[in-house]
C-alpha cells in the first residue's frame, strides 16, 4: 500500500478529507487473489446469513481500494452505490484512529422521535465500530457511514471493496 501510495502520492479523492486513497486495485494481482481467497469464507457465510442463495447469484468483487489517514484526517459520510454489501479491511488501526459510524438508513427518525431515557444500539441513530488491526467490517452497500478524525500520531490503513451479485 505504501509503494502504491509512492508511485502515485496524490491518489484520488472520494470521501477522504485530506487522507490518501488509491485507484482501484487491479483485481487480477496474485496478492490481491490471495487476500480475497482467504477472506471468502468470511464473505461466503455472511452472504449465506443474509438469505442470499448463491448456488444462483455470483459473488463478484467490483472493486477494491486502500486508504491511509494520518493523524488529523477523516472521511466524510457517504454510501457505495451500485452493489450490495461493502468492508472494509483493518490492515493497521491505532487507538483513536477513528471509528468507523453507521447511520440509521430510516428518514422518519429525523422527524418523530421518543424521549431516551437511556442509549442503546436499539434506540441509537449511529452506531460505531472501533477498528482493530485484522478486522473486517461488512455492511450493506447502501449504508451511509463516515469514519471518525484519526487523533492518534500513527496512521490508520484500510483496504475496502464492494461486493455485488449477478445472476448465474
Amino acid at each position: 500500500i505504501h509503494k502504491l501510495k509512492t508511485n502515485d502520492p496524490k491518489g484520488i479523492i472520494r470521501s477522504n478529507l485530506h487522507g490518501w486513497h488509491s485507484k482501484n486495485f487491479k483485481l487480477e494481482d496474485v496478492e490481491l487473489k490471495f487476500f480475497i481467497n482467504e477472506l471468502s469464507p468470511i464473505i461466503n457465510e455472511s452472504l449465506n446469513d443474509m438469505g442470499w442463495d448463491l448456488e444462483k447469484n455470483e459473488i463478484k468483487i467490483t472493486e477494491m481500494w486502500s486508504i491511509i489517514n494520518p493523524n488529523n484526517t477523516s472521511n466524510s459520510r457517504h454510501i457505495h452505490g451500485n452493489n450490495f454489501i461493502s468492508a472494509a479491511y483493518y490492515v493497521k488501526a491505532p487507538l483513536n484512529s477513528g471509528d468507523i459510524i453507521f447511520y440509521d438508513p430510516r428518514s422518519a427518525n429525523v422527524i418523530r422521535t421518543p424521549i431516551i431515557g437511556s442509549k442503546n444500539k436499539l434506540n441509537s441513530t449511529t452506531f460505531s465500530v472501533n477498528p482493530k488491526e485484522g478486522l473486517l467490517v461488512l455492511f450493506p452497500s447502501y449504508l451511509h457511514h463516515s469514519v471518525d478524525i484519526n487523533k492518534s500520531d500513527k496512521e490508520r490503513i484500510v483496504i475496502s471493496f464492494n461486493i455485488n451479485l449477478l445472476q448465474k
